[in-house]
């Protein structure tokens, strides 16, 4: 496959990956929540399912140790048959393809981490197990399940940091559901959870002004690292203010070991530098002033409302694309006129950035390494250019990963990848390019 083939299937996936999100929340469910049973079952076929209400603003944080169990997807199917038929339609998105084969410079940029080895577009949510398990990518800790499966959230709430650093085997051995309801809804369809509490603990006091459905994706889509000590998935902030890229950095450079050395994902062998490795920092970049539509959720454009035959509406569980779903496209033509152009415009000029930026990034990082074995930098200089390969590398990163590919917020992408541009151009001054 070409990287021409690449760049559209890039652009049709543009941001598929945004949000696991979900039913609005009942505003009776909520207020009367701390009365529930910790493992309600699914209502029989023939009841009625409770009425779902829209725009609903305030997160419910999932209380710990309780001894919760998931009830599957599947279960929910004969009460909420549309919501689980567009659900399951996510096995239809199931095309990928090599990161590393579309941006050979990558294999440089991430050598000595597990992304050099296997790096694949996503695919439908359904998949999201299969994927983690079947990756070339080394995995030694139960860490890596966090948001591939219901089962693994269950267990983080009930086990605490614990089952974050369970063995990798023994909780894929535990597996019984996918990426289901339970991550959004915990056992309670029409009610919003925040069922990963290091959000939560991230977000602090900003967490009541934050959408629940945004909530729901950000639980996920966000930029997180493990815990040197616990392994407990753990996001670099504290307070919406601090989850911004130059923040997050700052934090990771303040993080330091018994060595007094900041916080590293890995550290590349061939140059010394501590590397950081962006996650899919969605939440972040749409938060960051400048982020699209700041009074709308991921709901709006990555799911929309649906009609069933009978003419039912209902919150469509097919996560794509706003340019792969008729309604919300319409929708967003009537503000924009032609949408679709604007998006793929903004693609195309920050995937063409990104491709130049890493690439001059991973011909810096050879000349790195060259410089670092034939001993030609004084140990001053030195320093200096590994920490300018490590911030270059951040901000480039912070938008190459980012699923929007700019669209999310084109001011924090454009200012990420002008920093990238500044540190790289320092970094070559010290190594005479």
């Amino acid at each position: 496959m070409d990287n021409k083939t690449n760049k559209k299937n890039e652009l049709k996936l543009f941001s598929a990956l945004a949000a696991a999100a979900v039913l609005t929340g009942v505003l009776a469910v909520m207020n009367n929540n701390a009365g529930k049973a910790a493992n309600p079952k699914p209502a029989a076929a023939a009841e009625s399912a409770p009425a779902l209400v829209t725009n609903v603003v305030a997160p419910i944080i999932a209380q710990s140790g309780t001894g919760i169990t998931v009830t599957k997807a599947s279960d929910w199917e004969a009460q909420y048959p549309n919501q689980f038929r567009t659900y399951a339609e996510n096995d239809a998105n199931e095309e990928n393809h090599s990161y590393i084969e579309a941006h050979p410079y990558i294999a440089t940029l991430y050598k000595g981490y597990g992304f050099a080895i296997q790096y694949e577009s996503a695919r439908g949510h359904t998949f999201v197990v299969e994927d983690v398990t079947s990756t070339g990518r080394p995995h030694k800790l139960a860490n890596c399940f966090t948001c591939k499966t219901s089962d693994f959230t269950a267990k983080a709430l009930n086990d605490g940091d614990s089952a974050y650093a369970m063995a990798f085997e023994d909780m894929e051995a535990q597996l019984t559901d996918s990426f289901g309801c339970f991550h959004c809804h915990q056992n309670e369809p029409g009610t919003l959870y925040v069922t990963h509490t290091y959000l939560a603990d991230a977000l602090a006091d900003d967490l009541s002004s934050q959408n629940a459905q945004t909530l729901s994706c950000a639980q996920c889509h966000s930029e997180y690292y493990f815990d040197p000590d616990t392994k407990a998935t753990t996001l670099g902030y504290v307070g919406l203010e601090n989850a911004t890229p130059d923040k997050i950095l700052e934090y990771y450079n303040n993080l330091l070991d018994a060595d007094n050395n900041p916080y590293a994902d890995w550290v590349d062998e061939t140059t010394g530098v501590r590397k950081l490795k962006t996650q899919h920092p969605e939440f972040e970049t749409i938060s960051a002033a400048g982020g699209i539509h700041p009074d709308m959720s991921c709901v709006t454009c990555h799911m929309g409302t649906a009609v069933a035959e009978d003419g039912t509406e209902f919150t469509n569980h097919y996560w794509s694309s706003p340019l792969d779903n008729p309604e919300v496209l319409a929708s967003c033509n009537t503000c924009h006129g032609d949408i679709a152009s604007a998006v793929e415009a903004i693609h195309e000029e920050v995937t063409t950035r990104c491709d130049a930026i890493g690439e001059d990034l991973a011909n810096a990082n050879d000349k790195l390494a060259a410089a670092v074995e034939a001993g030609t930098l004084s140990e001053e200089e030195l320093a200096q250019a590994r920490d300018l390969a490590r911030s270059a590398q951040w901000y480039w990163d912070f938008v190459f990963v980012e699923n929007g590919k700019g669209a999310h917020n084109k001011t924090l992408a454009a200012d990420c990848l002008d920093k990238a541009e500044k540190y790289l151009g320092e970094l070559n001054g010290i190594l005479g390019a």
